[in-house]
């Protein structure tokens, strides 16, 4: 694959900024380069070989793997506790971590001496409680080189977990997974690039610490007197040994960057794709678009527990839910409604909204996500793409205590109940979109939860692959012994999948019923327009609606005045004329055509005027032709009084 040019071709950097630019890079290389030139080539294996210099680089090995180990004890948790955890002083925290780096090395040795030195603040408790001394020890050389190094470490690793997004995090904890768990099984493998990159430059930062060392720990052979340190002596009296030896520090040091190449630079893109082998996402190797096989049909598989629901939510989004075992919901609405709020209220995942919530008899409304049994399949699947799609599945079980054999077992069965079970050695980036949805529904009915979430499950897929994945969904639903809440914007998925649609508007429940009757009187604008409907809120008079929009409506049937309600037109029932009709429609609009697309076999016809509000015609394209209809176009339309439905709100 060829690497985009970061600038067009043809053009020149202006000399203002290169000529500054280049002479920082001469600065920084001539220091480097003036080691390399000073270096006695012929003398350097004995240099390196002296017994000061081995005994110091052996200490410097002892002591900067011990600082790492230090390191990464303390700082990987102070990196998540900075990177997830909201809490009073945070700002102070994370300046108390980038101290060391800014701060002069012998000034952190006196102050290290101050804290733990003889005379420090816990220097005689630690001397006679545990008899530990660590000024002119080695482990006050490990602890100095630990306070000037770990800050790269929790820099690195917090920025690592600053780009990981909390879906991953939350999905595991929705499938059973304790915090401690999530931690050890998806955050830190997630992160596992940040921790290396953090941990190398830790390391090479702690091999060459030297202030705050000879402050603190002194400069005592064999016990203190790292390399830096013997640097510094030999300067005094064998100026070409210390060059060998500096020469030896720098190569370490371009090790360290040259093996952080590809994980510390770079973009998050180019990490990816590297990743993932060079597969795009939702590439499937050696398979056809369109060609994945559709899921075997299969029974239905019973639920080994079958529980309703009760939920009560307070807050953004305020309602009263109840259902019965075996419901499935749809919930639908327009942006901003509340449907994502009301499904992670369910979860316990926000603070927007809360939920008094049962499950069957039991209350679970104080218990923390992972002990809920309310799995959730987030819009992307968030399957974690370090676990292969049967290592995905069995997840679930094996947080809830399962045996490893048996849940990969069962694991396998859901997998090939939905069709995928030939891909179970797979991992997330060779799987194509449909493959992703089946392996993420898998993964959330094999943990066995009381109540399911999808937040539009199939909103990803293309068309062909919906409608096999939804095929999919469907007949395993049928066997779902819970509750299942699905978010969707897509009528065909409410109407085919669900037993009650929920309609939500600004947080409230405007709507809660069958499919057949929300889509015979829709209650919201937003769901008629969903279902391609005309739809106008106004307000009832005497003969129809007054229309919040400008103009009126007349209905055979209006409420009694002065009520609130919806109107709503079929597409179908709205007739398009060139010249004004005459007879019997009761409602008769100018206007102008404004669109015109295909949907199926017929044409939409969008047509608008100033006066009326907008509406969609539905016609034959033969129709169309006769009435030259095309954009700009002038045009009537009419609707009959008995074709248009009144809905009080």
């Amino acid at each position: 694959m060829t690497r985009a040019r970061v600038r067009t071709s043809g053009a020149r950097p202006p000399l203002t900024l290169a000529l500054p630019a280049l002479a920082a890079v001469a600065f920084l290389a001539l220091p480097l380069l003036g080691i390399l030139v000073r270096t006695e080539w012929g003398e350097l294996a004995d240099h390196l070989s002296a017994p000061g210099t081995v005994e110091a680089l052996r200490l410097s090995l002892l002591v900067s793997f011990w600082a790492l180990g230090l390191s990464l004890l303390l700082g990987v948790p102070l990196a998540w506790l900075l990177a997830r955890v909201p809490f009073p002083g945070k700002a102070f925290v994370r300046s108390l971590v980038l101290l060391p780096m800014v701060l002069p090395p012998t000034v952190g040795g006196v102050a290290l001496l101050l804290a733990f030195g003889r005379r420090g603040l816990l220097g005689p408790w630690l001397r006679d409680t545990f008899g530990i001394t660590l000024p002119f020890h080695t482990s006050g050389a490990v602890l100095a080189a630990t306070f000037v190094a770990m800050p790269f470490l929790v820099i690195s690793l917090e920025g690592a977990l600053g780009g990981l997004r909390p879906r991953y995090e939350e999905t595991a904890a929705s499938l059973g997974a304790s915090p401690v768990k999530v931690f050890f099984t998806v955050t830190l493998p997630m992160v596992a690039p940040g921790v290396l990159a953090g941990a190398a430059l830790t390391w090479a930062r702690a091999l060459g610490e030297f202030g705050a060392t000879i402050t603190f720990a002194g400069n005592l052979p064999g016990t203190t007197q790292t390399l830096p340190l013997q640097v510094y002596l030999l300067l005094q009296d064998e100026p070409e040994a210390a060059t060998s030896v500096s020469l030896l520090l720098l190569a370490i040091a371009m090790g360290v960057l040259i093996a952080l190449r590809g994980r510390w630079t770079g973009t998050p893109a180019d990490r990816r794709v590297r990743a993932s082998g060079g597969a795009g996402p939702g590439a499937e190797p050696g398979a056809e678009p369109g060609g994945e096989p559709p899921a075997p049909a299969g029974p239905p598989v019973s639920s080994e527990e079958r529980s309703g629901l009760h939920a009560e939510v307070t807050g953004f989004t305020r309602l009263t839910l109840d259902a019965g075992p075996g419901t499935t919901i749809a919930v639908v609405g327009p942006n901003g409604a509340g449907k994502t709020t009301l499904l992670r209220a369910l979860l316990g995942l926000t603070p927007r909204a809360h939920a008094v919530l049962r499950l069957g008899d039991e209350d679970v409304t104080a218990l923390p996500p992972h002990r809920r049994r309310v799995a959730w399949v987030p819009q992307d699947g968030a399957l974690f793409p370090h676990m292969t799609a049967l290592a995905n599945t069995a997840y679930g079980l094996r947080a809830q205590g399962v045996a490893r054999a048996e849940a990969r077992r069962e694991a396998q069965g859901w997998l090939d109940r939905l069709g995928v079970g030939h891909l179970a050695h797979r991992r997330p980036p060779q799987l194509s979109g449909g493959q992703a949805g089946r392996v993420a529904l898998a993964r959330a009915l094999a943990a066995r939860p009381r109540l399911l979430v999808l937040d539009e499950p199939l909103a990803a897929l293309d068309q062909t692959t919906r409608a096999q994945v939804r095929h999919t969904l469907r007949t395993h639903l049928a066997g779902f012994g819970g509750v299942c809440l699905m978010v969707t914007h897509d009528p065909v998925e409410a109407v085919s999948l669900a037993d009650r649609v929920l309609v939500l508007d600004e947080g409230r429940a405007l709507q809660d019923a069958a499919p057949a009757e929300v889509t015979r009187h829709p209650r919201s604008p937003w769901v008629a327009r969903m279902l391609g409907r005309n739809a106008w809120p106004g307000t009832a008079t005497g003969e129809g609606l007054a229309l919040d929009a400008g103009g009126v409506l007349v209905a055979a049937d209006p409420p009694p005045p002065g009520t609130r309600a919806l109107a709503v037109v079929a597409p179908e029932a709205v007739s398009v004329h060139r010249e004004k009709p005459a007879g019997s429609p009761r409602n008769v609009w100018s206007g102008t055509v404004r669109e015109i697309t295909s949907s199926g076999s017929r044409l939409r016809v969008l047509i608008g005027s100033g006066r009326t509000p907008d509406l969609v015609a539905e016609i034959t394209p033969q129709a169309a032709a006769e009435l030259g209809l095309a954009d700009g176009v002038p045009v009537w339309t009419s609707v009959k009084a008995t074709e248009t439905t009144v809905v009080p709100l």
